[in-house]
């Protein structure tokens, strides 16, 4: 794929603004930065210009909780008429001890993907996505279970409870953290991360022939801003304890490049989540086989989800115009 233009949200510090300078050393000549502020967004631009001296770095304000402000960074990247090539979906919260909705009534860990629908869908629609573009967004190793402290939902067992077997509504209860969902911050973290990995499968059967999507685990990387929110159980037990293991943390950098090595895979592996071997949060990424993420009516039903909450949808497939 031609290294012409990268979008990286959440870019102004951790694994976003490591991402924006692997990608200006791959040779990309344009790499545009997002962060909630234009003046964030200036700054890390000028900060990545400083470091890699390479005049690549372009701004953008994108503040994915409020739907005007991904409009707006729409309507700007129209103005500009540039497809972009790669789209890295890099921004994400660990939930908050207590529960924390956004003005929208979303979960705050879950808020990031709802975001990233509406700035992917918009960018289809604007053909501002490039024929063989490539989409990466954040993953992690709880959505496949067997990891400590994490636990995700049964989606079809919380449908039969709660739902009279509505697995959409199922999900769209666990993005809104609704009443019949008990808040426990990781448990919150592993289901938002879960309902990634549907998502990305769902929006694969939907991209144009020759665009892919992947959801990709940057792995064990602590010394982010990224844990900023979390419980102090996880600051100051889980997160130490695994410093201490070899092989279970890495660098954001090393993290990183775990992004920037799928946007190198093909179309074949589209819809595919890729993490750290099972028990491992560095090294290799593989691809993920538990059969609870590859099961397509959770897939659809979180993508029907995300639509209700997001209010946006996409043909399935999208087709192009001409001239993209």
């Amino acid at each position: 794929m031609e290294h012409s233009i990268a979008l990286v949200t959440g870019a102004t510090s951790g694994l976003g603004y490591a991402s924006a300078r692997l990608l200006a050393a791959k040779g990309y000549r344009e790499v545009i930065i997002t962060g909630r502020s234009l003046a964030g967004a200036k700054e890390a631009a000028a900060q990545l210009a400083t470091e890699t001296k390479k005049q690549v770095f372009a701004p953008l304000e994108l503040d994915l909780d409020k739907p005007s402000s991904v409009q707006s960074a729409l309507a700007e990247l129209a103005k500009r008429n540039r497809p972009i090539d790669f789209l890295l979906l890099n921004a994400g919260l660990v939930p908050f001890k207590q529960r924390k909705l956004t003005a929208a009534g979303v979960e705050s860990s879950q808020a990031p993907l709802i975001g990233h629908h509406q700035l992917t869908i918009g960018l289809l629609r604007a053909n501002l996505l490039s024929p063989k573009a490539r989409i990466v967004i954040a993953g992690a190793e709880p959505a496949r279970g067997g990891v400590p402290m994490f636990k995700y939902t049964d989606l079809p067992a919380f449908a039969a409870k709660h739902f009279r077997g509505d697995r959409t509504a199922a999900a769209e209860a666990l993005i809104r953290n609704g009443p019949d969902v008990k808040y426990v911050p990781n448990n919150a973290y592993a289901d938002a991360k879960l309902i990634i990995t549907w998502w990305v499968a769902a929006l694969a059967r939907r991209l144009p022939s020759g665009m892919a999507v992947y959801a990709v685990s940057p792995g064990g990387a602590t010394a982010t801003k990224v844990v900023r929110s979390a419980s102090p159980m996880l600051r100051f037990v889980f997160i130490p304890i695994v410093n201490l293991i070899p092989g279970m943390n890495q660098t954001p950098e090393t993290a990183a490049s775990r992004y920037i090595q799928a946007s190198e895979f093909g179309t074949d592996a589209s819809g595919q989540f890729f993490a750290s071997a099972k028990g491992k949060f560095s090294g290799p990424i593989e691809v993920q086989r538990e059969q609870h993420l590859h099961d397509r009516d959770n897939q659809e039903a979180a993508w029907q989800a995300v639509v209700k909450v997001s209010g946006v949808d996409l043909p399935s497939p999208v087709s192009l115009s001409p001239a993209s």
